[in-house]
């Protein structure tokens, strides 16, 4: 589990095939401090296991699955992408729980530079419209933002200086696709609320249709 505060931003510096995988090489330098075969870290709100570290950097393989639902196929050597370890149980809880499980895909529509301030527009796919909120929590690239405008297919997020000068948002432009995760407490929610959304409703058209 992880809070949406990134620790660094790491260089890939390397991406070699693994069977239908990515195995991937991150430098970096603060998260170093304290690392372990077996550690998650998450690479750009993307939850990966370390298979393999040096005192520069560390490796994880990713599966053809995570490179289809995630923005981590895009990446090419060089890219920065932002890096948290795992939180400890004892931490504070600055962002929100973020568990590095991607839902979908967004693409940035707009960026504006405000007073002291800057504003992102994302869209994202209309069937995952009920799991966002006003003012509720998104993990963008696994940074963890407050939704500040809604509508069916799109949002905005303000960013403060703070994180806009710590993340790599600042060298995002529109036409740029992120990796988003939503609150994982609405995603419960929504699943009591409608536990039979993925099971079909069995109705007199229903048997008939299927030969009762």
């Amino acid at each position: 589990m992880f809070t949406g505060l990134v620790e660094e931003i790491g260089k890939l510096t390397a991406m070699q095939p693994s069977g239908s995988g990515l195995r991937c090489t991150v430098n970096a330098r603060e998260i170093l401090q304290d690392i372990h075969i077996g550690d998650s870290i998450a690479i750009n709100g993307i939850c990966q296991t370390v298979v393999a570290f040096t005192t520069q950097s560390f490796s994880f393989d990713t599966v053809a699955e995570t490179l289809s639902k995630t923005t981590l196929g895009q990446l090419r050597t060089g890219h920065p992408v932002h890096l948290e370890r795992a939180l400890k149980a004892e931490s504070r809880l600055g962002g929100h729980f973020v568990l590095g499980h991607v839902d979908t895909v967004g693409t940035i529509t707009s960026i504006r530079s405000l007073n002291g301030s800057f504003e992102m527009r994302i869209a994202f796919p209309l069937e995952f419209s009920q799991l966002i909120v006003p003012v509720g929590s998104i993990a963008i690239d696994g940074v963890s933002l407050t939704v500040a405008e809604l509508d069916d297919s799109s949002f905005t997020v303000a960013i403060i200086p703070h994180t806009w000068n710590s993340t790599v948002f600042s060298e995002k432009k529109s036409g740029d696709m992120v990796n988003l995760e939503f609150d994982i407490l609405g995603k419960y929610v929504q699943r009591m609320l409608n536990p039979y959304k993925s099971t079909p409703k069995i109705t007199e058209t229903w048997l008939k249709e299927h030969g009762f």
